[in-house]
């Protein structure tokens, strides 16, 4: 890499680690912990990329966008953020940010977004500027710091201000209306109506017209589509093609694939050609699990709001116990186990005892980890896999994918060794068939917490 780079954060190790990355990499570097000093050089004109945070002590990154673009137009922006919502992500992409990255991030993936700004410069397509509503939205539980999550953040971020019709698919619960609505929302669309429209309500062959002119060109959101009849599909698709007006824009929700729901026949494959002009994929809890505690306080703290009861918080055992269940139910099912929790409790903090309790109640109480007891474990790594690589679309996942995959593999079959043993580190290491200094080597690495208890078998 040529050029110079600006880094701004408050953080002195992440100063440190950008600046030794991208010295050895060839670039320049300036690093300070204050947007003064950056907007100082930025008007002197030094830098060829800037790296930013948004949480300053002396103000917000996101909010210096529109300056440094009027100071310097074409300037690349990258934002790094420890604010893992989606606001972020919409707020990057709304102030014009050459593109937006999570904290923690991964080095080399920061180091190959910032080659790329700095090889094509202010030359990189950027989203089209709309102004947010006023209100805060971060009361949306579309909150996460997993990679699935934030790569559907950019997803979003990029296509709000476009006209494509997009598919958004994923299990009961995950939140397939709400990614919707908040494209709605945050789109130049937003200041007219968006309708939620099922099956049912389009059997009546004049529905069309009348939808049409109840949304009078803002956003028809179609609820699980691969659910409605051919005949009605048919319909849609002619309402597509002849919108009349005032087009809007179409969205659809489904509980399955669509791709392969099409190819079983329960998709008209014109219907579904029309409405891909993007597919989004919202994870299950399943495949977030990192992110449900992050969840259960946000509900708590909700419910908090709501006089439902005291502030309560997650004990690291309920957090545990509640990130091993299946919850069948996704995002929604925590939100009424929270919801009962607080309604229900009486201390502070939430006890295991509690978190088990509420558990024994749900649905389902299978534990997380086998919930695919009738798939080969092979399958079910391969079907996340694709789904991970999916999430990423056009761009490959960052570097350092074997390493991680190896220990999301590695750190459960380990505390399930230890709880077959009751502990014994020595019968443990039998059981896995590895020495036993490289298993205390891996407890070590991998963070395990070792009890000893009552074996499981």
């Amino acid at each position: 890499m040529d050029g110079t780079v600006l880094v701004a954060d408050d953080d002195r190790t992440i100063r440190t680690v950008l600046t030794q990355a991208l010295t050895r990499a060839g670039c320049k570097v300036h690093a300070t912990s204050s947007l003064t000093t950056l907007m100082r050089w930025v008007g002197e004109g030094k830098g060829d990329v800037v790296i930013t945070d948004v949480a300053m002590p002396d103000g917000n990154g996101l909010e210096m966008l529109p300056k440094i673009s009027a100071d310097r137009p074409g300037l690349p922006v990258i934002v790094i953020s420890a604010q893992n919502t989606i606001m972020t992500a919409i707020k990057a992409a709304e102030a014009e940010a050459f593109d937006y990255l999570p904290k923690p991030f991964d080095l080399p993936d920061l180091m190959k977004r910032t080659a790329r700004a700095l090889e094509k410069g202010g030359t990189a397509p950027r989203a089209t500027a709309s102004k947010a509503p006023e209100e805060d939205r971060d009361d949306l539980p579309l909150i996460g710091r997993t990679p699935v999550m934030q790569a559907l953040y950019r997803l979003v971020a990029r296509v709000m201000n476009t006209d494509l019709p997009v598919l958004i698919w994923g299990e009961s619960g995950t939140g397939k209306s709400l990614i919707g609505k908040a494209i709605h929302d945050f789109s130049d669309r937003r200041n007219l109506p968006f309708v939620t429209v099922t099956g049912t309500e389009l059997v009546d062959i004049d529905a069309p017209a009348r939808l049409l002119a109840k949304v009078r060109g803002g956003t028809l959101l179609i609820d699980e589509i691969a659910d409605i009849p051919p005949e009605v599909q048919a319909r849609i698709s002619r309402m597509m093609d002849a919108p009349g007006e005032y087009s809007p824009r179409f969205l659809a929700t489904s509980q399955s694939d669509l791709a392969a729901a099409m190819k079983e026949g329960k998709l008209r494959r014109d219907l579904y050609y029309r409405l891909s002009g993007a597919t989004l994929h919202v994870p299950t809890l399943r495949d977030r699990v990192e992110d449900i505690p992050l969840l259960a306080d946000h509900f708590l703290k909700q419910a908090e709001d709501s006089g439902l009861g005291v502030l309560r918080q997650l004990s690291d055992a309920a957090a545990k116990v509640l990130s091993n269940y299946a919850w069948p139910g996704n995002v929604r099912q925590l939100e009424h186990a929270m919801r009962q929790l607080a309604l229900t409790s009486r201390a502070s903090e939430v006890s295991q005892t509690e978190a088990e309790q509420v558990l024994g109640a749900q649905p389902t109480s299978e534990p997380l980890r086998a919930h695919a007891s009738t798939e080969r474990l092979g399958a079910s790594v391969e079907r996340h896999l694709r789904r991970y690589f999916d999430q990423h679309g056009n761009m490959l996942p960052p570097p350092g994918l074997y390493a991680r995959i190896l220990r999301e593999v590695e750190a459960p079959l380990i505390e399930i060794a230890l709880g077959a043993t009751a502990g014994n580190q020595a019968k443990c290491a039998d059981l896995l068939g590895i020495n036993r200094n490289t298993l205390r080597k891996k407890i070590t690495d991998l963070d395990i917490e070792v009890t000893r208890g009552r074996k499981m078998m």
